[in-house]
């Protein structure tokens, strides 16, 4: 291109932008603006999470399901939860406390928003104030959870991304939100859609080594069992396999854990959901496992029987005793008793079963505990039962020996119990109508004389109070 050339084009460029810019008005190429106008809500048009739940609870008891606001209130609430890290989608939890100053009266609660669109936490930060606008929303339950959303009278819907800015306004308030410290055991549905903190957790021993959510099991979310190191108490993490730390290892510690209290999908028990790899802090390198022993699993048992209880000689209803057992109610006021059944979950026969539900009490801890078993007389000597569960609810049931317990009740908790790793029992994720056997649990590296102890630990709170059976338990011996 010559010289005039290049004039021409630059003198037509000139005109193109000046004809341009006599169409736009001044401002609209300047920095945008995502400041938050404050909005103004009167204050006489704001109601209460317990007002809204009460409703619902009122429309459950009337025979519907859900509850469909027609006034035109507010609720006013504090955003928990963060899409940030992938382990929420779609949703925004909202609680209405920040901390735990407030009276009695007024209980933190929480609740799912339902919404149809992902990265939310590039509008609402965590620890937004937030206003709902709930006229015409629905109030419900989704996968166990109360959850705010589009609907009928029936289900709950998402809100749509055409109009979730106008229903969750957003504040300018951000604020440090501080999560509740409670004990596993204490959790009640009240919990559920707040954060919290469980202190001295660890995952169980026998998910060691496992990813949050990336083992070739985990199809949409990674479930992993998390303990209590100071009641034994089980809790689900749940991890979705979107999150973006799913295929990292889960720290092999112990320590807390923050997160939103919820529901598994198909709500049949509770688990806690991490916003991000920061809100597992397992720093401590000391775990609180018990004392494992392992000979292994026998290729065969024995002719001969030391010891032999199918518990047919009891009493339905009444506590275990005689053929000397050792029945210890160490905590609550349950105990293993008699049972018998021909239900869907049928007994084999006569069987003993601990049951925590309906107890009232925050703990059960029971003990059932052999005679004592002589291991040096003969050889080759094998353990065998069998149990069932019926929704074990994170309670649990583990098998113990010790050498030195010397038969008094009152020296049980300080003598040295060893957990039979061998042994499979019954767990919250096995089918509650099925008796499974424990295998046939080597003790023949064991000398001396031994007790046999099966220990439940559960509690009469929902979500702790299951229930398990155990029936047909044979010490045998080559003979």
């Amino acid at each position: 291109m010559n010289k005039i050339g290049k004039a021409k084009m630059l003198v037509i460029l000139s005109n193109i932008i000046i004809l341009m810019g006599s169409c736009i008005k001044d401002g609209d190429y300047g920095i945008p603006d995502i400041s938050v106008s404050e909005p103004d809500i009167p204050k006489n048009q704001i109601t209460t999470f317990k007002a809204i739940k009460s409703l619902y609870e009122q429309a459950v008891n009337g025979g519907n399901t859900t509850v469909v606001i027609t006034d035109d209130v507010y609720l006013e609430g504090y955003v928990v939860s963060s899409d940030k890290a992938g382990n929420f989608f779609e949703e925004l939890i909202v609680q209405n406390k920040t901390d735990d100053s407030n009276p009695d009266n007024d209980p933190r609660l929480g609740f799912k928003i339902d919404i149809n669109k992902n990265h939310l936490s590039d509008t609402y930060q965590f620890g937004q104030k937030v206003y709902i606008k709930l006229n015409g929303l629905t109030i419900g339950e989704t996968n166990g959870v109360l959850t705010i959303g589009k609907g009928d009278a029936v289900n709950v819907k998402q809100i749509q991304a055409t109009e979730y800015k106008d229903i969750v306004i957003r504040s300018n308030d951000i604020i440090e939100i501080i999560p509740k410290i409670v004990s596993p055991e204490n959790l009640t549905e009240a919990d559920e859609n707040t954060l919290i903190r469980l202190d001295n957790m660890q995952l169980n021993r026998f998910e060691l080594g496992a990813t949050f959510a990336g083992e070739s099991f985990d199809e949409f979310d990674g479930l992993r069992l998390l303990e209590s190191c100071d009641s034994g108490v089980q809790v689900i993490m749940q991890t979705s396999t979107f999150s973006d730390f799913k295929s990292l290892p889960v720290p092999p510690g112990k320590g807390s854990i923050v997160g939103i209290l919820s529901r598994d999908f198909r709500d049949d028990f509770n688990v806690i959901l991490p916003g991000n790899l920061a809100d597992v802090n397992f720093d401590s390198t000391e775990r609180c496992d018990p004392l494992e022993f392992s000979c292994g699993i026998a290729e065969s048992v024995g002719s001969g029987n030391l010891f032999f209880e199918d518990f047919e000689s009891q009493h339905n209803n009444r506590l275990i005793e005689g053929n000397g057992w050792t029945n210890y109610i160490e905590a609550g006021s349950e105990g293993w008793e008699a049972w018998s059944s021909t239900s869907t979950n049928a007994s084999l026969g006569r069987s003993a079963r601990f049951r925590s539900s309906g107890s009232g009490d925050t703990k059960n801890i029971g003990w059932l505990i052999t005679p004592e078993i002589d291991l040096d007389i003969q050889e080759g000597e094998t353990l065998h039962f069998k149990t069932s569960n019926s929704r074990a609810d994170s309670s649990y049931m583990e098998v113990f020996y010790s050498q030195n317990w010397n038969g008094v009740e009152a020296n049980i908790k300080t003598a040295t119990w060893s957990i039979l790793t061998d042994a499979y029992v019954a767990k919250d994720s096995d089918a509650f109508v099925e008796w499974l056997p424990s295998g046939n649990i080597d003790l023949s590296c064991i000398s001396g004389t031994i007790h046999i102890a099966f220990k439940y630990t559960g509690g009469g709170q929902e979500g702790f109070d299951g229930v398990y059976e155990l029936d047909d338990i044979s010490v045998d011996y080559v003979e």
